[in-house]
């Protein structure tokens, strides 16, 4: 038994796509028209899945969406509810096409006699190494409902903290953009209009507006060759990044910066902690934990850190000693993974430097743009009183000319 994706019309020639479990595409067919259909297009999920070139309507699943069929298979399974009935309700109650999707052909690969983790290895795009790995421990263990809720749990916690730290940069992006954007109007058409009117005179005109009539000039005469600029210096940047050279050299850096580097650095440990923990608990092995931790990190330089670590666990040096060595991860979380395999609760210390450490970033980020808002106000409040200045100092000196 297979999840097939279909493509037919009615008797009214509405067409009508869904997913469809059969054991074959003629079966598909048939099992359409029973149901007064006219299949067009039936195509079998599980030939799609390790296709690159090929995806789904969506392209992906979304970290949020992974959480909440997460937390809605966990609780379907400690109902005692068979695996695939379970993943059968969430093919009926998902949204988004892409999601009934992908679920129905997992569904289809575990009715067809594969594990739950290895249904979900034929997409790794969607289920990252840490969830394949949880999964297969539950199965292992034979307790996978309680595995899927505490992966449950991790993930939405994750989820909250990105969103978290999102919504907090959400205000000041926008201020600064339509900063960006009245400034850009107020140069490009008010001020030639205004500041036009005093070049016909031909009084000497203030440095400042002298000032504000060459940046009105260039904006409106270069400003597509900026933008050009602009386009072609970012691209280039990111193809400079593909070498792992310069990419570790750039990561590195950022970490470096005084405000966000920190930031940066936080929410990466606070990733790494968390998904250590969840990987420990549910006995995973730590060689293995620390792989699957290392490649949740965007960051270079930190999952050099850990690439080196594991190589010195593996050659029996301890946790905390191994991660220390490289200096990219905070003292406390290394004292707590000390303390935690002193007494053989380590994946109790990794979860509360990970709490720790979440409520530690996330303060950063409220903290930095507290401070980030007012000052843009002020720089754009700024840049408006130099403009306002500009235009009114030649009035005013024609004003004392006039007396």
């Amino acid at each position: 038994m297979g999840a097939f994706r279909f493509e037919a019309v009615d008797a009214e020639g509405a067409t009508e796509r869904g997913v469809i479990d059969a054991e074959s595409a003629r079966h598909a067919r048939g099992l359409l028209r029973e149901r007064g259909l006219v299949p067009l297009d039936v195509v079998p999920l599980a030939a799609q899945a390790l296709d690159p070139r090929r995806g789904f309507v969506g392209g992906r699943l979304r970290a949020a969406e992974l959480a909440v069929v997460t937390r809605q298979l966990a609780s379907l399974l400690a109902a005692r509810l068979p695996l695939e009935q379970a993943l059968g309700a969430v093919v009926e109650q998902a949204e988004r096409a892409l999601v009934r999707e992908r679920f129905a052909a997992v569904r289809g690969e575990v009715v067809g006699g594969q594990t739950f983790s290895q249904a979900l290895e034929r997409f790794p795009r969607d289920f990252p190494e840490v969830y394949r790995a949880l999964i297969a421990a539950g199965e292992a263990s034979g307790d996978l409902a309680s595995v899927m809720l505490r992966l449950a749990d991790h993930l939405e916690t994750r989820t909250a903290l990105a969103q978290r730290v999102g919504l907090a940069f959400t205000y000041p992006i926008i201020v600064a953009l339509v900063a960006i954007g009245v400034i850009a109007a107020l140069l490009a058409y008010v001020v030639p209009q205004v500041v036009g009117v005093f070049t016909q005179t031909r009084q000497t005109l203030p440095l400042l507006t002298v000032a504000l009539i060459a940046i009105s000039d260039a904006l409106r005469n270069w400003g597509w060759a900026g933008l050009v600029a602009i386009v072609m210096l970012a691209a280039g940047a990111r193809a400079a990044l593909r070498s792992p050279s310069l990419r570790l050299a750039w990561h590195a850096r950022l970490l470096g910066l005084p405000l966000a580097g920190r930031l940066i650095h936080g929410v990466q440990t606070a990733r790494f902690a968390s998904t250590l923990a969840i990987l420990s608990a549910s006995g995973v092995p730590l060689i293995r934990a620390l792989e699957a931790g290392a490649r949740t990190l965007s960051n270079d330089a930190m999952r050099a850190n850990v690439d080196d670590a594991i190589a010195r666990v593996r050659e029996g040096a301890p946790l905390s000693r191994a991660l220390g060595a490289g200096g990219r991860f905070p003292p406390m979380m290394l004292h707590l993974i000390g303390s935690g395999e002193a007494t053989g609760r380590l994946a109790e210390m990794l979860e509360r430097a990970a709490a720790t450490l979440s409520s530690e970033t996330e303060r950063r980020a409220l903290a930095l743009t507290t401070v980030l808002e007012p000052l843009l106000i002020l720089v754009m409040g700024g840049i408006v009183l130099l403009v306002v200045l500009a235009v009114l100092l030649p009035i005013i000196e024609i004003n004392q000319l006039v007396r």
